[in-house]
């Protein structure tokens, strides 16, 4: 019966450590081949005993001075130890003797980055990538694009990236590395060339497909994004990502059930995430279906509870469902977080007026006004609240202070002649309505949501009849 390969590896250096010490030591019959040192450093290179590793390849270099291999290990260690000037006097050496060995190259670009030289790193892979071919080529274009994205040259990561491609179509490393930095720099049309060749050559390449869906969808090419995203699942029907991004290209064509089937897929194949959750609570919420939406926010918000927003789109299905209580815990939730965002505010306030409670509505229209001074929603809301309670006075000064801010909106002159009739300052309110109507007509439904009544005052009725004969709106 053979022996088991491990138990013998592991005898062999044992019976080498025992000669390395002997040989330290000066005892008898101490000699070692040059690739029983290589062993031996390598042991104490992996047990992290440096110091061990140090002395040994030192030792090894004495007997075998010429010794390209060992000199790149004892370059290796110096990096390890931070002695990156030593390392690099130690690969001018090897260069002398093999300027063959990759290592070489891969090891003095660790040292100039090190040493913050990127450029020094880069110009040295750009020169070595003449005289490699091969795996070995890939591996230089590999260290290449770390170099560049460590000085932040990102059209050139993706250059590195098409070439390892171009001589490798199969390479999942640079395939997977491409989709990414395709986003990043936006260049989808030459992503689209580059993977559209691969597919020509290897049409069952589930990540090529992957890579070319995603480079249509960087593009807003969704349809086009869906049909190479089903090519892909046709190969892989288990590439949980390709069904996620399927799930967002139907979002953005508001095909809302077919993205519910994709991200339920996800959630089939890989473990629950927030923003799954979250992205079908979306879809069943622009299907109106506010319950499924609820059902779906939840979940998402029990995954991660720290989460504001998902709470104020919980306050949303409520709201749209005129549940201005239940919006209300929802939104108070969200505010423990988050207590001054615009959004939460603007919502709250609105739920507060339609319970009823104007000063607490007031309070939090007014920090959104004071967050956005510029926002005309904002200043609409605080205004609305303030009629509809009956504050005209504290009313008018806001609108005024609105038509100051914002420039004269045609909206707040409406709003100020609605003011002005409310306080029974008729002659006024009319010639506010005459101005907003010669700069903004079309607006006048405004006026009327907030006091439908005022079309039973003739004069009013005059001014609209004669800007409708006039077919100003």
């Amino acid at each position: 019966m053979q022996e088991n390969p491990y138990h013998q590896d592991r005898e062999e250096l044992k019976e080498l450590l025992k000669q390395y010490s002997d040989l330290k030591n000066g005892r008898q019959h101490s000699f070692l081949e040059e690739e029983a040192f290589e062993r031996i450093i390598d042991y104490f290179d992996d047990t992290e005993d440096l110091t061990q590793a140090i002395e040994a390849v030192e030792l090894g270099i004495e007997q075998y001075p010429y010794s390209s291999a060992l000199l790149v290990k004892k370059a290796d260690l110096m990096i390890a130890t931070r002695r990156y000037y030593e390392a690099l006097t130690i690969l001018e050496q090897v260069e002398l003797l093999d300027s063959s060995d990759i290592n070489l190259y891969i090891l003095k670009t660790d040292a100039y980055l090190a040493l913050d030289q990127p450029q020094k790193a880069a110009a040295l892979l750009e020169s070595a990538l003449l005289h490699f071919e091969g795996d070995e080529r890939v591996e230089l274009l590999f260290e290449l694009a770390d170099v560049y994205d460590d000085y932040e040259e990102f059209d050139k990561i993706f250059d590195c990236l098409k070439l390892i491609l171009e001589q490798d179509p199969a390479n999942e490393e640079a395939l997977y590395k491409i989709c990414f930095w395709t986003d990043f720099t936006g260049r989808n049309e030459e992503s689209i060339r580059l993977h559209q060749q691969i597919i020509d050559e290897k049409p069952y390449n589930e990540l090529a497909w992957f890579n070319l869906a995603a480079a249509f969808q960087g593009l807003k090419l969704y349809e086009k994004a869906v049909d190479a995203y089903k090519y892909a699942l046709v190969i892989d029907e288990k590439f949980d990502y390709a069904y996620r991004n399927m799930g967002d290209a139907y979002i953005r064509l508001r095909k809302y059930r077919d993205a519910i089937e994709s991200l339920e897929k996800v959630l089939e194949l890989s473990r629950p995430e927030d923003v799954i959750y979250e992205a079908i609570g979306h879809c069943y919420d622009k299907l109106d279906n506010y319950a499924q939406a609820r059902f779906y926010y939840r979940k998402a918000s029990h995954l991660n509870p720290d989460d504001s927003k998902l709470y104020y789109k919980l306050a949303c299905t409520y709201i749209n469902e005129e549940q201005w209580g239940q919006a209300v815990k929802q939104l108070e939730a969200a505010m423990r977080i988050h207590a001054m965002q615009p959004e939460y505010n603007l919502a709250m306030g609105e739920c507060k007026m339609q319970l009823g409670e104007f000063k607490e509505a007031i309070q939090y229209f007014s920090n959104v006004v004071r967050i956005r001074p510029r926002n005309i929603s904002s200043w609409e809301a605080l205004i609305r609240c303030l009629y509809n309670a009956e504050y005209f006075e504290e009313a008018l000064e806001q609108v005024e202070t609105a038509i100051r801010i914002t420039g004269g909106k045609p909206l707040f002159v409406f709003y100020l002649s609605a003011v002005y009739f409310a306080l029974g300052r008729s002659h006024e309110g009319l010639l506010q309505l005459e101005n907003a109507m010669a700069k903004a007509p079309k607006l006048l439904k405004k006026l009327l949501e907030l006091n439908p009544v005022i079309l039973q005052y003739q004069p009013v009725v005059d001014i609209i009849a004669r800007y409708k004969k006039n077919k100003s709106f």
